[in-house]
């Protein structure tokens, strides 16, 4: 194993962040020979440059067909949740009246994100045995890879268990029609080609329910841990939305992006069909663009400089389609936890483990209520509002 490899394994963001400040071009080489675009800018053009974006978007591998099939899909899942955000509200206050004084997150964060989309997922008159084996599912390591073999054979034994009661549950519903959307299955059925099988189907949903639940709970768990750390044993000082802001610029989960590379981009030393990164994360932390860039500095946001090219979703042909549904489900979920309660964490870590993308080390929140008075109920109203334009 090459010394870059046992680097990048004992701490992949300062590895990546040491290749690219040591190398002399706005690319350079990762430890497992692809390469990485180290400019902000530049890494901004190639997310948008239509010679990077034909064709098929990766994230559905080759599940559906055509762009179109894709494209598709992904709006009818973005306008059921956008839709449907009253529910998960709904959902989430009894979610979160139910959370103990102390949990273990980020298991806690996508339990509680998951019990609040259920219903969104699934509807509730879907089979109980197919809503359980979803809430298994969830809790077993099927939505974030887990770190021991043994815990990956056991996500494995249930992610099998899932797609067989989808399967039947897709199988069901295509024969009794399914008319307007009622859940996340029903949007896929509605939008899916009609050719495709049953089991395939179950895989995109899967597919669908990992990217929905586990970027959200991950970034809810990064924004509590980050925001404790830099403001222990006080209310934070900083309104929801910023601290969800600067969570997803310091720790963005979707940290790297690859993309085939066409004959060549530019001064960009890099051959047909060899792999390009771009890594949102060293756009976010490129000094040339953003003042502090190592700092979680939520206050940033009300700045009017000091911002550089901020991808937490991508941009370009391939932005997430979820982004702006994403974000208002985290800011929600941050604001729920924080209504009323003090939070603290112990054992926690701003390095993160790579498992699908940056997660937060295991930490444990405690979270208790917390009396105020007129004034100081007036002042976390204000500092809980969103910015206005």
């Amino acid at each position: 194993m090459s010394t870059e490899m046992r680097r990048f394994r004992r701490d992949p963001l300062a590895s990546i962040e040491h290749l690219r400040h040591r190398a002399p071009a706005a690319v350079f080489r990762l430890p497992w020979g692809d390469w990485c675009v180290g400019d902000a800018d530049l890494a901004r053009a190639v997310l948008r440059e239509p010679e990077f974006n034909g064709g098929m978007s990766a994230f559905f591998g080759s599940l559906l067909p055509s762009r179109s099939n894709q494209v598709a899909v992904g709006r009818a899942v973005r306008d059921l949740l956008r839709a449907r955000v009253p529910d998960f509200r709904d959902g989430l206050a009894a979610a979160v009246a139910d959370l103990p004084a102390t949990s273990r997150w980020p298991a806690a964060g996508t339990a509680l994100v998951h019990r609040s989309l259920a219903d969104l997922l699934l509807h509730p008159r879907t089979p109980s045995r197919l809503r359980r084996t979803v809430e298994q599912a969830a809790r077993g390591g099927v939505l974030v890879r887990p770190p021991h073999v043994w815990q990956r054979a056991w996500a494995e034994v249930l992610r099998g268990r899932l797609l067989t009661g989808v399967a039947e549950e897709v199988a069901q519903r295509r024969a009794s029609g399914t008319g307007e959307p009622r859940d996340v299955l029903d949007a896929v059925i509605g939008t899916c080609p009609g050719g495709m099988t049953d089991q395939a189907v179950a895989e995109l949903f899967v597919v669908l329910f990992r990217a929905i639940v586990a970027p959200v709970g991950c970034t809810v768990a990064w924004s509590v841990l980050l925001a404790c750390l830099h403001a222990p044993g006080s209310p934070w000082p900083w309104p929801v939305d910023r601290v969800v802001r600067e969570a997803l610029r310091h720790r963005p989960m979707a940290w790297m992006v690859v993309r085939p590379a066409p004959a060549g981009f530019g001064d960009v030393p890099v051959r047909a069909g060899e792999v390009l990164s771009v890594s949102p994360y060293l756009a976010h932390h490129d000094e040339r663009h953003w003042t502090d860039p190592d700092a979680f500095r939520p206050d940033r946001w009300a700045e009017p400089g000091g911002h550089g090219p901020y991808l937490p979703f991508g941009t370009g042909p391939f932005t997430c389609a979820g982004a702006l549904p994403a974000q208002v489900l985290i800011t929600a979920t941050v604001t729920a936890l924080t209504d009323g309660a003090r939070l603290t964490v112990t054992g926690g870590d701003e390095r993160p483990v790579l498992a699908d993308g940056l997660v937060p080390r295991p930490f444990t929140l405690h979270r208790s209520a917390e009396e105020v008075n007129d004034h100081d109920r007036c002042v976390a109203t204000r500092l809980h509002e969103p910015d206005r334009p």
